[in-house]
């Protein structure tokens, strides 16, 4: 039975990368009428009731215009010097072109460190969760002022597909300078086959990645598989499509040359095998009232919680028990095991006192637990 190519018109929570070659002519700067049809394309996937997140390229390659930088390699320093200048140019044109839809945008800068560290991946995840919550469309980059080569994605095909695993996207396109995923790279080798859709990453599909074509991004097809697999084992579909053209995903939509990569799992699914697959930290006994609670579909709140048993950080996934002893489920706990057992038993509201400072209502959210 062959499986069907996902309709980017039907995702619930979608997000789009854009690579510096799409909005930065060499000579001219940024492409605005590109943006500015970009710009309909998430207004009507706004109306349609879709979530969008837009991760971009292009801050070092806007700013390197600005400062007049020369051609070719720059240092560390002049890299982030460019960012700095290009980060401004690059929000504000986002919110130029938005705003009109009644769209309003928010900037959220990335480093590695922030989506390998347990504490900073639920910040940031609670943070998307809420911005997409109340209607804004985060612009994501990685903070290129700050990250050194130790703590760089280095691409932003990575950097999109960790933020779409992040924020619990079920699809996530890719719009590239080329028109999808190629059995050889196909400016250099004329028999060279596009597929339409990839079910399974194998070996064999891995061999036939290329190197980056465009002069502007660093991107090349491994870095764009590697991205695959990290999307669709997060339950994320992702796509590769020629991205210049206006309205892309309108294009996408009527059938455009693409590739899709068929995610595994529906996201949620992936994440609960994901937290349930990770070795305890502590546990957390609970009474009566919160197994009903959670078995209901809640989050756990202080207020239930008897007891609080080993050492562990923000973050850290720990067991949940009940009061007769039997395992209830598993999640990622968001308070370190010393301020657990500080505020176990108490109401929500009480935690800014016992602690010091305003907590998160919940001891373990329910999207980040498994009962």
């Amino acid at each position: 039975m062959q499986i069907a190519a996902p309709d980017v018109r039907a995702a619930r929570r979608l997000v789009i990368k854009i690579g510096s070659a799409l909005l930065v002519d060499r000579q001219k700067g940024l492409r605005q009428g590109w943006l500015s049809a970009l710009a309909l394309d998430v207004a009507e996937a706004k109306l349609r009731g879709t979530q969008v997140v837009l991760v971009s390229s292009g801050s070092i390659a806007l700013g390197r215009m600005i400062l007049g930088l020369p051609a070719g390699a720059l240092t560390l320093e002049q890299s982030q010097a460019a960012a700095a200048v290009g980060q401004i140019r690059l929000a504000r044109a986002y919110e130029e072109v938005l705003a009109p839809h009644g769209i309003t945008t928010g900037q959220v800068l990335v480093t590695l460190e922030d989506t390998e560290d347990r504490r900073r991946y639920l910040n940031s995840r609670a943070t998307m969760e809420t911005l997409l919550g109340l209607g804004v469309v985060p612009i994501v980059n990685e903070n290129d002022t700050v990250a050194t080569d130790e703590i760089r994605f280095g691409d932003n095909d990575r950097l999109a597909a960790q933020i779409a695993v992040t924020a619990g996207a079920d699809q996530l396109i890719l719009l590239s300078d080329v028109d999808g995923f190629y059995s050889a790279n196909p400016k250099e080798d004329p028999t060279a086959q596009r597929f339409d859709l990839v079910e399974t990453i194998t070996p064999e599909i891995e061999a036939m990645a290329g190197d980056p074509i465009s002069g502007l991004s660093k991107g090349g097809m491994k870095t764009k598989l590697m991205a695959a697999k990290t999307a669709v084992a997060g339950g994320c579909a992702m796509a590769i499509m020629e991205g210049s053209v206006p309205r892309p995903l309108k294009a996408l939509a009527e059938g455009a040359n693409r590739t899709w990569f068929v995610a595994q799992a529906d996201p949620q699914v992936a994440r609960k095998r994901w937290i349930n697959a990770m070795k305890e930290k502590g546990r957390i006994r609970v009474d009566a009232g919160a197994v009903i609670a959670l078995r209901s579909g809640k989050s756990l709140l202080p207020a239930g919680v008897t007891a609080v048993e080993g050492v562990f950080g923000r973050g850290e996934p720990v067991g949940i028990i009940g009061p007769d002893g039997a395992a209830l489920g598993r999640g990622l706990i968001r308070y370190t095991s010393d301020e657990a057992r500080a505020i176990a038993g108490h109401r929500s509201g009480d935690i800014a006192g016992i602690l010091g400072y305003e907590g998160r209502a919940a001891l373990v959210h329910r999207d980040d637990m498994v009962i």
